[in-house]
Order: C-alpha cells, then sequence, then structure tokens
C-alpha cells in the first residue's frame, strides 16, 4: 500500500530543485500534490510532468493574501490540506560589515516569515478540519552553526528549527505533527549562485567552492534533492505519528546532533 495515499501535499517552492524532488516521491505514494512557486509557468511544467496527481498554483510565501489563496485552492481542490512543506527559501552571503538590510530583510521575510505564516495558514485550515495532520520546513545544516560569510542564512534557518519546536509542542494537541529536515549541501542549480558568491568573497577560481564542500561531507559527495525524500515521506506519513518537533539532519554525516 502507498504511504501517503489519499492525503493532500502543498509544497512551497517546489517548481524546481528539493521541492520539486519532494512532490515526485509524494505523488509516487499515491499523493496529490499542490506545487506552489511564485514561478507559475514553471509549477505548470513541474505539475505536467508529474501527472494527474500534481496542480500548478502561484504561490509567494511573503503576500499574506497569496498564502491565504493557496490554502483555499487546496480546500476547494482537495477538501484541506493534510501535509505542508515549507520549502521555499532565498540565500546570500557577504562578510558580517557588508550585510545589507534589504538582503537581510528578503531572506527574513522569505525563509522565516513566509514559513511561518504558511505553517499558521496550514494549520488553521487543519484545526478547522479536525483531522490532524503534518507539517514539514526546510531547516539547514546551516541553522546548526554560524558560518562566517553566511550570517543571515545560518540566523534564518536557526530560527527554522526553534519555529519547529515551538509550533510543534504548541500543535501536536490538535494532532498536527511539526518536524523538520536540516539538509547538508544538496547539489542543483542554484549552487551556480552560491560557488560564484563564495569565488568572490573568498578569491577562490568558479567551481572550487563546490568541489571542495563535496569532498568534505563525510559520505563523500553532496547530496541530490532525491536523498531527501525518503525523510520527507516518513514524516508526512503515519509511521511518524509519536514524532514531535524534531528536527532530522540529513546531510551524509556533516553534523551530529
Amino acid at each position: 500500500m502507498k504511504r501517503l495515499a489519499g492525503k493532500s501535499a502543498l509544497i512551497t517552492g517546489s517548481a524546481r530543485g528539493i521541492g520539486r524532488a519532494f512532490a515526485e516521491a509524494y505523488a509516487s505514494e499515491g499523493a496529490n500534490v499542490v506545487i506552489a512557486d511564485i514561478d507559475l509557468e514553471k509549477a505548470k511544467k513541474t505539475a505536467s510532468g508529474i501527472g494527474s496527481a500534481a496542480r500548478a498554483i502561484h504561490l509567494d510565501v511573503t503576500d499574506q493574501a497569496s498564502i491565504d489563496a493557496a490554502i483555499e485552492s487546496c480546500e476547494e481542490q482537495f477538501g484541506g490540506v493534510d501535509i505542508l512543506i515549507n520549502n521555499a527559501a532565498l540565500f546570500d552571503l557577504a562578510p558580517v560589515v557588508e550585510i545589507t538590510r534589504d538582503s537581510f530583510d528578503r531572506l527574513m521575510a522569505v525563509n522565516v516569515a513566509g514559513s511561518l505564516f504558511t505553517l499558521q495558514a496550514a494549520a488553521r485550515s487543519m484545526v478547522a478540519r479536525g483531522k490532524g495532520g503534518k507539517i514539514i520546513n526546510m531547516a539547514s545544516q546551516a541553522g546548526r552553526r554560524g558560518e562566517p560569510l553566511v550570517a543571515v542564512y545560518c540566523a534564518s534557518k536557526a530560527a527554522i528549527i526553534s519555529l519547529t519546536q515551538s509550533a510543534g509542542l504548541d500543535l501536536i494537541k490538535h494532532g498536527i505533527n511539526v518536524n523538520a529536515i536540516a539538509p547538508g549541501v544538496v547539489d542543483g542549480e542554484h549552487w551556480e549562485g552560491v560557488d560564484s558568491l563564495f569565488a568572490k568573497y573568498e578569491n577562490r577560481p568558479l567551481g572550487e567552492k563546490k568541489r571542495l564542500v563535496g569532498e568534505a561531507v563525510p559520505i563523500g559527495r553532496m547530496a541530490t534533492p532525491e536523498d531527501l525524500t525518503g525523510m520527507a515521506i516518513f514524516l508526512a506519513s503515519d509511521e511518524a505519528n509519536y514524532v514531535v518537533a524534531q528536527t532530522y539532519n540529513v546531510d551524509g554525516g556533516n553534523w551530529m546532533s
């Protein structure tokens, strides 16, 4: 039997990368998936590739009206949201003395406030429906410790770990399990931008930082998005009904806690 049969999942930032891998894995486990992304055209292409189990909607997690509309769409199409994955996020880096308010505000608006208020809207819908649910936040190994050039991103992911704990403890009385996944370094097209920023600030040739961080992972390589799907399926399934307010490292051994 498929582990998510009959469930509906809203996955933010899922037109590509990790979010897309989650959507594909959930659909293969029997769930209906909502590809929610700020880029609607890419979301439509992803949904089309997955098939009839997928729907695409526009979602800007910095806009409360957009968040509310996404939840309403799930309620109309599937009767409610059984699973939420807060995956949408931004990355930036700079030395502490060069951090700008604009960069700080953008990252916090998407990574922290976007996750909080999407979680809140989904939780309200789940509570009203009375069937519980699963909420999965995307943290990071960067939320476990500071990094010299990554102060704001690290702070935003540390906030996600803390939010997961607080929301998990608050919402479990409604049968809503809130947990998180903390990936390490995950390969994908976003790494072109990440690598170029490190090249700029660390005076490295392009590609060197990506090679070095991959080699430093104890398992010997960077993760693929698909390496994260097993944990995402587990946390959304009935097998995780007794798991509350936890953040799981899926990082090839980079961080032990």
